[in-house]
């Protein structure tokens, strides 16, 4: 076992720990791609995550945000196992690998603007390591609790390193009201090593409601009392990226309004999944890709009507 693979172990009878990043978070000094200007990498590197207002346009969000509709409606698309639903209920919560599902949101992986952001970032070529769409609907939406992605994908996935990010295009207002995304600046710095076995197939419940690597309650304190915690309200048509070590979550949506967005994980092509660890079996093809993949090419002039 490497020596980041120990650095990095979770979800195991030892008491739990705090441990130091041991990677970049700017890969290649970020002159990968000319995406980002400096104050603005400089700020991701510093807490996380970014929120970019008005990257996509009322024309392109309602489109995207139409074909998100469409697909949690397709009755073929709902009987699949891509689509995840709420607990004791048929209401859709995500639907995964959309880039599959979907020429529209496939073109939207390759945006330019969302692309060349990821491989600025991971300075590299990358790939989509998972998709999905996303949606919580008014006074039913539940909550996603506080997590780090990277834990989850190292012990469950056998990613290796923290050279992932993820990309949220919000398609609805995201609003203090409807359980926006929250996230703990500069907790990506920080690993928590998380208590307790991997069920197998721990994926079926865990996409319903995650029970399994949650950060205990001291370790959260003490990483949002260093950092605070960002609730990223934002209009339709931003976009949050945040690395794959960032702390984060939503709180239940009891209003009226709904929330929904597209969500994308970019991987550097240094960084393909090994085996998941503890003998656990791979999570399907949907939730993490393994077998098939190339690295993106932008697409220049993607079209979303």
């Amino acid at each position: 076992m490497s020596l980041v693979h120990e650095r990095y172990l979770s979800r195991t009878e030892r008491a739990v720990a705090i441990m130091a990043r041991e990677e970049p978070v700017v890969y290649e000094g970020g002159a990968y791609a000319d995406a980002l200007d400096a104050q603005t990498l400089a700020s991701y590197e510093k807490n996380g995550f970014l929120v970019l207002d008005g990257v996509f346009d009322d024309t392109e969000t309602q489109a995207l945000l139409d074909e998100v509709v469409r697909l949690s409606n397709d009755p073929v698309i709902r009987r699949r196992e891509e689509a995840v639903t709420e607990r004791g209920s048929d209401v859709v919560r995500s639907v995964f690998a959309v880039h599959k599902l979907s020429q529209k949101l496939a073109a939207l992986a390759r945006d330019p603007r969302l692309l060349d952001v990821a491989r600025q970032i991971l300075g590299s070529e990358v790939y989509l390591h998972q998709t999905r769409a996303n949606l919580k609907p008014g006074f039913t939406g539940k909550e996603f609790y506080w997590h780090s992605d990277f834990e989850t994908w190292h012990v469950e996935d056998g990613m290796p390193r923290m050279r992932a990010l993820s990309c949220s295009v919000l398609l609805t207002d995201n609003t203090a009201c409807n359980g926006p995304l929250m996230l703990m600046p500069g907790s990506h710095l920080h690993f928590i090593s998380c208590k307790g076995e991997t069920p197998e197939e721990n994926y079926k419940s865990s996409l319903k409601k995650q029970e399994t690597g949650i950060p205990d309650e001291l370790s959260l304190q003490l990483l949002a009392e260093q950092g605070g915690v960002h609730a990223a309200t934002a209009r339709p048509g931003s976009v949050i990226f945040f690395d794959c070590n960032t702390m984060h979550g939503s709180s239940s949506n009891i209003s009226p309004w709904p929330r929904a967005n597209v969500f994308m994980v970019y991987n550097s092509m240094e960084n393909t999944l090994g085996d998941p660890k503890y003998g656990l079996a791979p999570r399907p093809e949907h939730i993490a890709t393994r077998e098939a993949f190339e690295p993106l090419k932008p697409l220049r002039q993607p079209e979303y009507q």
